[in-house]
């Protein structure tokens, strides 16, 4: 077979990382298949009129992704075997790296001091099935009660059995998904949608169809059209501003995706992890469509990262789905977890910490504004990030290379594009992961990117 080449002419800089992108590309397309050998350093260098060193860099970078793998003495190869997926962020801290990719609340000294006095609660008050049940229908009835009640403040109205606890969001999502759409299944999604839904749907055995949106979310009309072409199972929706451009979809929109889902006779899995975070919103899709709505909300984003506890709603013809799919995939969210997230619903502390956190957000909100001022970017007064569109020639491989260099991490928007969804480069930052002045530091090297001379920046990289 002839074998792949670049295009010397698609070449940008930074030059390695435009090489990189290029033989990436062509590996998950297919034109390069597992086990191809590809040209040594100086004849991939000659071929594209490079330098030595900036094609070993690009072959570093694949290397570094899984995608290629050198041997020494044979040569370099397109890796055999499956990589996982790369993952979206960095770590919360790395060295002293700024850290804006991870998508994290504003927390200070009094939210550990609030999850110190819990725990010391639990030392003297723990009851004995929390600590010594085997079984989650012994554990939780009462979990569940008190979860009716966070989930009025949602906006839903639901009985107790149509609720599961779980360990946050992701075990939610993960049930929801395992429930409605038996493998070999089609789902579709917001064309820039959730990080972790692509590889997750991969393990699942699941398709996905990434849809047109706009600045409210799903665009209804391609909705249908997928429907009617592709016979999906299932839609997965975050309408409230959790989703990576931070739209908020208003209630004319929600009623009309309602209507879609209903004329094909699809279920709709919506992730609500903000809840009552977001001001001024209309009902949950689960309210204005309870017979075929999966719906889940956390306290990890709102309250406090380590309180992970989800509350899960389904439908009563999903019920005993959820309830054996949550058996085998987690058996029950972890009794000591629950004990503290129902004790704060109760004493009002998780309603206190949400009231803070919009409140802090408010005071992010105007630092992001001043700090790119001239720089137009979309964001909700209570999203915990902003999205960044990119101008000119500016890539997102180059652009977040860029700010790490100077010490700022910040998450590719690529990392959010379902499927083969029509793309602008961008990228996300987090306004709740880092102190406010380091905030205001990594904003300002963004900023410095963003109106810098494009010429001069990726030379110095």
């Amino acid at each position: 077979m002839t074998f792949w080449q670049p295009d010397p002419a698609a070449l940008r800089r930074p030059a390695y990382l435009s090489l990189a992108e290029q033989i990436a590309r062509a590996i998950a397309d297919g034109k390069l298949e597992q086990g191809a050998r590809l040209p040594t350093h100086r004849k991939m260098a000659d071929d594209l009129q490079l330098s030595v060193q900036t094609v070993s860099r690009a072959y570093e970078e694949l290397i570094r992704r899984n995608l290629i793998t050198g041997e020494t003495g044979r040569g370099t190869f397109v890796s055999s075997t499956r990589s996982e997926p790369d993952p979206p962020y960095l770590p919360e801290r790395l060295g002293e790296v700024i850290d804006l990719s991870i998508l994290k609340p504003i927390c200070e000294t009094s939210h550990l001091d609030r999850m110190k006095k819990a725990l010391a609660w639990l030392s003297e008050s723990l009851p004995p099935s929390s600590a010594l049940s085997f079984r989650p229908n012994v554990v939780f009835p009462r979990h569940r009660a008190t979860a009716v009640e966070w989930l009025r403040l949602c906006g839903l109205d639901v009985h107790p059995t149509n609720v599961s606890v779980t360990n946050g969001a992701t075990a939610a999502m993960t049930v929801a998904l395992m429930s409605v759409a038996p493998p070999g299944s089609r789902i579709a999604t917001e064309g820039i949608g959730h990080h972790t839904l692509t590889p997750l749907a991969s393990y699942l055995g699941l398709t996905l169809d990434g849809l047109a949106i706009d600045d409210q979310g799903i665009v209804p009309e391609a909705l249908d059209e997928c429907c009617r072409e592709t016979g999906i199972q299932a839609v997965f929706v975050q309408p409230s501003v959790i989703n990576p451009t931070a739209a908020l979809m208003g209630l004319e929109r929600r009623l009309a995706l309602v209507e879609v889902a209903r004329k094909h006779d699809i279920a709709i899995i919506e992730s609500d992890v903000l809840g009552p975070l977001v001001e001024d919103r209309p009902p949950p899709i689960a309210a204005l469509a309870p017979e075929r709505t999966l719906y889940f909300t956390s306290f990890t984003k709102i309250v406090i990262p380590g309180l992970r506890i989800g509350y899960l709603v389904a439908p009563d013809r999903y019920v005993a789905a959820v309830a054996n799919r949550h058996l085998v995939s987690n058996w029950m969210a972890t009794p000591i977890m629950a004990e503290i997230a129902s004790r704060w619903v109760v004493d009002g502390t998780a309603r206190e910490l949400v009231d803070w956190q919009r409140e802090a957000l408010r005071a992010r909100h105007e630092t992001a504004a001043e700090m790119l001022s001239d720089i137009p970017f979309l964001s909700h007064p209570q999203s915990l990030h902003i999205w960044l569109p990119l101008t000119g020639e500016r890539t997102e491989d180059a652009f977040v290379a860029h700010a790490r260099l100077q010490g700022v991490a910040i998450a590719p928007g690529a990392s959010f594009r379902i499927s083969n969804y029509p793309w602008h480069s961008a990228v996300r930052i987090s306004l709740g992961s880092t102190t406010e002045n380091e905030l205001r530091s990594g904003l300002a090297v963004v900023a410095n990117l963003m109106r810098g001379d494009l010429e001069h920046l990726l030379l110095a990289i």
